[in-house]
């Protein structure tokens, strides 16, 4: 044993190896150096030879900084919650590495003064949605919501029907949100049955404005009735919309999908939306509406909280700007293009002696969007046994292919091609090629 310690090199020489300094330069010297440290381990046991020490501790090293792993989503849900919601087009990614270092985020180029923060994200927001007076921005559809219960209705009643008390992620719900900021909700109606009358009779000098939520992750059905912007709008108090799914005009692949510019011309004095859902961008709570009601919004308090930061506001801005996101992409594909793709992934993998062939499936829009909506997509049909291997991804092969996200349908593994772009068609054969590898025990 202290033949075999003496013989282990010490951290400064292993971390002197070329290859460990370029990896300081990417993850960190700690990083590198406990991987080292593992590695001297591992030659103190005789798990590996001391001339060996470099090569473990390099094949340990993540392959980024942070711990987020790309993956591949072939799950067939669009905006998908749990995998980080929309994917950024190539022009809102480029536009936030610009941004991240020091970028005129405040700042007057031609004056050398101070700027309006973000004033050409607002100004491309605006354009999109001409029908809104103004715009404001803050960090997430919840947080929209927060500023405009607490800016317009802290100690007064909100309005809202027993149909649209809804819960939204990780068990956050509405009424409780809106209580948060000082509020009182006043529900009216039953779960299934709201009518004007409901809410013409709850409303009085304490009301605050109505609140109109899309139920954007649920459906009631049967014997129903709600009412619709135009007329609340007509009950003489702000009715303020929450669409939730961010959609920001009509689009006919979701035509039952509540937009924004649509409530905004039935009469809504605010209307609330997600920026990394339908409209396919980041992070993001958009506020849109009546120009008085949002300058209110934006000079409270409790907005300087809430404001994105520069990443956030290059890569909405390109969203917004730019040519249509991965989202618009996805849902303006045909049937009969991803059949083909499907047809062409299949018959790669079939020829390395994969069980793998093309199946019709049903997407969905995901992130609180449409729901109960199926989308025609396709999907390629491999065996079940490749679930994990695919979902470990870097773990299993090194960071040589993202990970990859089926869905498990009746005992197969179906990857779904719907929100996966054309481009990457290449990498999911080979993430599925090295998968197989792993799972039979072959090179990782």
């Amino acid at each position: 044993m202290n033949d075999a310690r003496r013989l282990v090199p010490r951290t400064d020489a292993v971390l002197a190896d070329p290859r460990l300094e370029s990896a300081q330069a990417r993850l960190g010297r700690p990083v590198v150096r406990d991987a080292v440290r593992r590695a001297q381990q591992l030659a103190r046991t005789g798990q590996i030879s001391p001339a060996e020490v470099a090569d473990a501790a390099l094949a340990s090293l993540p392959p980024r900084a942070a711990g987020l792993v790309p993956v591949i989503n072939a799950t067939g849900v669009l905006v998908h919650t749990n995998l980080g919601r929309a994917p950024l087009s190539p022009a809102a990614r480029d536009a936030a590495a610009a941004a991240a270092g020091y970028a005129d985020l405040e700042y007057d180029l031609g004056t050398g003064r101070r700027g309006r923060r973000g004033a050409a994200l607002l100004a491309a927001l605006a354009r999109a949605v001409p029908d809104a007076q103004a715009v404001h921005v803050v960090n997430n559809n919840a947080a929209a919501l927060v500023l405009v219960a607490t800016a317009l209705g802290a100690g007064r009643e909100v309005v809202l029907s027993r149909g649209e008390l809804i819960e939204i992620g990780d068990g956050f719900r509405l009424p409780e949100l809106l209580a948060s900021t000082g509020a009182r909700v006043r529900e009216v109606g039953s779960t299934n049955r709201t009518t004007l009358a409901d809410y013409a009779a709850a409303i009085g000098p304490r009301t605050a404005f109505v609140l109109k939520v899309h139920p954007s992750n649920y459906r009631i059905e049967g014997f129903t009735s709600g009412v619709g912007i135009r007329d609340l709008a007509g009950l003489g108090v702000p009715v303020v919309g929450d669409i939730g799914s961010g959609l920001l005009a009509p689009h006919p692949a979701l035509p039952g999908e509540p937009d924004a510019a649509t409530w905004l011309r039935a009469g809504a004095a605010i209307v609330t939306a997600s920026g990394d859902k339908l409209l396919g961008g980041p992070q993001a709570g958009l506020l849109l509406g009546r120009a008085d009601l949002i300058a209110r919004l934006a000079r409270h308090p409790l907005a300087r909280a809430l404001r994105v930061g520069k990443l956030t506001v290059a890569a909405l801005e390109a969203t917004l700007a730019g040519p249509p996101p991965p989202v618009f992409r996805a849902l303006a594909a045909r049937p009969g293009q991803l059949a083909a793709r499907a047809g062409r992934v299949a018959a790669a993998l079939a020829a390395a002696g994969i069980d793998a062939r093309p199946v019709s499936s049903a997407a969905a829009a995901g992130g609180g969007g449409a729901p109960g909506v199926e989308l025609p997509s396709a999907a390629v049909s491999v065996p079940a046994s490749l679930a994990v291997p695919l979902r470990c991804g870097e773990q299993v092969r090194g960071g040589a292919h993202p990970a990859v996200v089926g869905r498990l349908r009746g005992g197969r593994l179906l990857l779904d091609l719907f929100a996966v772009a054309q481009e990457d068609d290449g990498e999911l054969v080979a993430a599925v090629l090295a998968a197989a590898g792993a799972s039979r025990g072959g090179p990782r």
